[in-house]
């Protein structure tokens, strides 16, 4: 039976100060009652001696000192998980907010989950496909990796992510897939939009869907990726799933956490970001993996916008720092109408080589993202130098490859929202693509490769 206490002794904020208390552990969860009856939750944040700070999920006004009994319940927070979680849409603490029925759990999971034996982690090695091209044929992600989309205020991420979401899946395997969504700070419009588009095409059949809204509690939002982690880590190691997390926007997450860390008047580090920033992230980054004795697997693609558009911004410097690259979005190609706008030359799958090749994508991958990235970033060059100095001072070669730049954002990079390419679509724009060039330019390929898949009527 929990112990009830009287002795709140103040209120600042969503924080409360509770004396006299025995037994209390960091994190457990608390239960406020009011006067009128009704229950608020919230969580051991600090415990000092016999003193105990607990953060209110609902906020404190209308709590009276003398009034409120406060229960420590004796457990952390935790999700009831069962099968009955997919196609369903839950808010930022594992509550129903599509009207439906109460899951009846098959086990309740500490939502902190438990760290992996590094041992037991088996590298990442099998292609996910995402049916886009610039993911696919350039920054391909593998399954088990982290890999996160820098954006920013104003580009389409949402509709990127929306799309990856229905359209990833694992080649040649039979194991099911599904894709945990969690979104943190959104907009009302924002959800609507997210839950609209899974029902609309029928993924979210095969999704677990967690929204946190802009006016829901800090507290909450901070909850809110650890909910879904743990609903993806009991579908990937008790079900046998292939598991896609993702995860927008972390940048509202790092928001919550400076919130918190301000009212527990702890000492800032960069920009105002606790000093903990580092590790907090990484305790969620670091739960995606495969292990070697299980067929399952957590896939991650953390989503957030980087601050003034700024790459050295802590958010997304710590993140990649822990994960395995990042997908860049540029407001110069969104800008230019081009859709999904995947900056190429700066994005990064520090994985790829290992998903791609021969029985996993084909035998001409490596050199053709290779080849593409050279030509491309050739071309770019070569469209600086035109718009310095003119024209006229470019080579003969020198406006190929600047035609191919223009060819390549056009018909490689811009795809529609609901065009989902298959790797072998994507590699074969690519020869088609790279079939403007002079053959004696493609010095990145093997000349086999050429003979095989260079379309004859362009080569020179």
């Amino acid at each position: 039976m929990p112990k009830e206490y009287r002795t709140i002794s103040d209120i600042a904020g969503p924080l409360m100060l509770v004396e006299q208390v025995a037994g209390v552990k960091y994190n457990e969860l608390v239960e406020i009652e009011l006067a009128d009856g009704s229950t608020r939750r919230g969580q051991v944040l600090e415990v000092s001696g016999d003193t105990a700070l607990v953060q209110v999920f609902e906020g404190t006004s209308g709590v009276n000192l003398e009034t409120a009994k406060i229960r420590f319940l004796g457990r952390t927070l935790e999700l009831g998980v069962s099968l009955d979680i997919l196609g369903r849409v839950f808010d930022g603490l594992g509550r129903p907010r599509d009207d439906g029925p109460r899951i009846i759990p098959e086990a309740r999971r500490d939502i902190n989950g438990y760290p992996i034996n590094p041992t037991a982690r088996d590298y990442p090695s099998e292609f996910i496909q995402t049916g886009i091209s610039a993911i696919d044929g350039l920054n391909t992600m593998v399954r088990g990796q982290k890999l996160p989309v820098f954006s920013a205020s104003g580009l389409p991420h949402a509709r990127l992510a929306a799309q990856i979401a229905r359209q990833a899946k694992v080649l040649g395997t039979d194991t099911k897939f599904a894709v945990v969504f969690a979104a943190m700070g959104i907009t009302f419009e924002e959800a609507d939009f997210f839950v609209s588009d899974f029902e609309r095409t029928g993924a979210i059949e095969r999704a677990v869907l967690f929204m946190n809204l802009a006016d829901d509690p800090a507290i909450e939002r901070i909850a809110t990726p650890r909910m879904a982690l743990t609903a993806a880590e009991y579908l990937a190691y008790d079900k046998d799933m292939h598991v896609l997390v993702i995860l927008t926007d972390m940048t509202n997450y790092a928001e919550a956490l400076r919130e918190i860390s301000a009212a527990r008047k702890e000492v800032p580090g960069r920009r105002g970001y606790p000093g903990y920033l580092y590790t907090d992230l990484a305790s969620i980054y670091e739960r995606a993996g495969r292990m070697r004795d299980a067929k399952g697997s957590v896939t991650q693609v953390p989503i957030l916008t980087m601050p003034e558009d700024d790459k050295t911004h802590p958010i997304p410097d710590l993140t990649g720092y822990i994960t395995e690259g990042q997908i860049i979005l540029s407001r110069d190609l969104h800008r230019m109408g081009i859709y999904p706008p995947i900056d190429v030359l700066p994005s990064l799958s520090r994985l790829k080589d290992k998903g791609i090749g021969e029985g996993k994508t084909r035998e001409d991958h490596a050199d053709t993202m290779n080849q593409l990235y050279a030509a491309y970033a050739r071309g770019k060059e070569a469209k600086e130098l035109a718009a310095i100095l003119g024209e006229a001072a470019l080579s003969e070669t020198d406006k190929i490859f600047s035609n191919f730049a223009d060819e390549f954002e056009n018909r490689y990079l811009r795809q529609g929202e609901e065009e989902d390419r298959s790797i072998t679509e994507t590699l074969d724009l690519g020869w088609e693509l790279l079939s403007m060039l002079p053959r004696i330019e493609l010095k990145r390929i093997r000349d086999e490769y050429l003979d095989k898949y260079l379309p004859p009527q362009r080569e020179e």
